[in-house]
């Protein structure tokens, strides 16, 4: 659901500017896609998280995966998620506000990506970099750490089954989560990372593309 979500603030309108071959987009609207093109990445990242502890806990301490992800844990997991979304895409949005933008500015994108809209700003930028790599560390890079430390888990349980039948069904199960977190963090972590350091380029969209409609 939330893949879909992120797809849908993205796509209808780069289909509708290729469709009547106009691409304009208005201060609030972009406003609008950029705090939800963070939201959404954001939660993807911590339901992430949180999917590589699950399969952790089944794997790991298969025998009381009920007990330790009871319902009331999940929920509160995906609150939290929720909750920090909410903040973390707030703080990035917001401080766009403080900055002076020219009037008929040209985005070289497809959809108003914070890093290329803050290229465009008049005014200083240095306070949104510093909150983009500061969300980013916690946001993102954190979150990873948690999941490789739960693979981590996971294959060192998984080498001591003794039958190669129990270990397919137990890797067989993280398969698509291990793909999904690879073409996510591949492609998102790239483009953020280098957008203070690196201008607009082929490599930056197409890497953009991956994380935004293929990997959803």
């Amino acid at each position: 659901w939330v893949d879909i979500c992120f797809s849908t603030c993205i796509v209808p309108k780069m289909l509708v500017n290729i469709q009547t071959k106009n691409k304009t987009i208005s201060y609030m609207d972009c406003l609008t896609q950029v705090y939800f093109s963070m939201f959404f990445p954001i939660l993807d990242t911590l339901l992430l998280t949180v999917m590589a502890y699950d399969r952790f806990v089944a794997i790991y301490h298969s025998l009381h995966y009920t007990v330790i992800m009871s319902p009331r844990l999940c929920g509160l997991l995906v609150l939290g998620s929720w909750c920090i979304s909410v903040m973390g895409s707030l703080l990035e949005t917001l401080t766009v506000l403080r900055l002076s933008f020219c009037i008929k500015m040209e985005i070289p994108h497809f959809f108003c990506d914070l890093p290329e809209v803050l290229k465009l700003a008049c005014s200083d930028t240095f306070i949104n970099n510093v909150v983009i790599y500061f969300a980013t560390g916690i946001l993102a890079v954190i979150p990873f750490t948690g999941i490789l430390f739960s693979y981590y888990k996971i294959v060192f349980s998984v080498l001591r089954i003794s039958s190669a039948g129990g270990k397919y069904k137990a890797f067989s199960t993280c398969g698509s989560h291990l793909s999904m977190v690879s073409l996510f963090y591949g492609t998102g972590l790239g483009v953020y990372l280098s957008s203070a350091a690196i201008p607009s380029s082929r490599t930056s969209l197409v890497a953009s593309v991956m994380y935004t409609m293929v990997t959803p």
